[in-house]
Parts: structure tokens; sequence; C-alpha cells
């Protein structure tokens, strides 16, 4: 069972790669690339949407939203340049992922937002 929920999350890991490189590629249609985008930043990025800290919901998005993402990008790029994006993917993979702090303080920011709002909410009912 170890095994292959490894290799399952190799595999994720590979086609997170792929979609790097495929959505950079002139040949994919523009809503392909901005859905595809959107996907490879969030993987890459180093906050969750969810904490990871949050029991069960924490880890929905790395088991669910993530996977669910790539497959319907991968549906969405022509098979041509899927296969050209593998071989620069499989180079990548051996130098290690590349971090968007972009989309992480993106999420960030939008944490602090939910947090004051609360904090104030909760400071109206006291007052």
């Amino acid at each position: 069972m170890y095994k292959k929920i490894k290799a399952w999350a190799k595999n994720l890991k590979r086609q997170i790669f792929v979609l790097y490189f495929a959505y950079k590629d002139k040949r994919v249609p523009l809503s392909a690339k901005i859905f595809t985008a959107c996907i490879v930043a969030y993987a890459f990025s180093p906050i969750d949407l969810i904490p990871d800290f949050i029991p069960i919901l924490g880890y929905l998005d790395d088991i669910i939203v993530v996977p669910l993402g790539v497959m319907i990008s991968l549906k969405m790029i022509p098979k041509d340049v899927i296969s050209d994006c593998e071989v620069k993917a499989e180079e990548m993979m051996k130098l290690g992922k590349p971090k968007n702090w972009i989309v992480g303080s993106l999420i960030l920011i939008l944490w602090v937002v939910i947090f004051i709002m609360a904090f104030m909410k909760i400071y109206d009912l006291f007052n």
C-alpha cells in the first residue's frame, strides 16, 4: 500500500513538472494556459490555501484539489506538447521543484485578511 501511494505521489509530481513547461508552450490554448498556470502556481506554492495543521481539511487540497486540477489540465493540453514537456520535466525533477513565493504571499495575505475580519467581528461583539 505504501509503495503504491509513493508511486502515485511521484507520478503526480512528474505531471506537475510537465504542466510547468506546458503552460509556457505557444501551442497550448490560452484557457488551458491560464488554468494550468494556476494549478502549477498553487502546487509550487510554499503555503497552502488550507493549512495542513487543520485536521482533515488541511490535506484535502493536497489529496483532491491538486490531482484533480492536474488531471483537468492534462486533458486541456495537446498530446504532442505533453510529450515534449515530459523530457524537460524529467531533467527538472532531478534539480528539485521551484518555489512560487508570489502565490504563497497571496495566500498568506488572504489568511491575514480573514483573521483581521474575524478579529473585527469579535471585537464588535464585545463592545
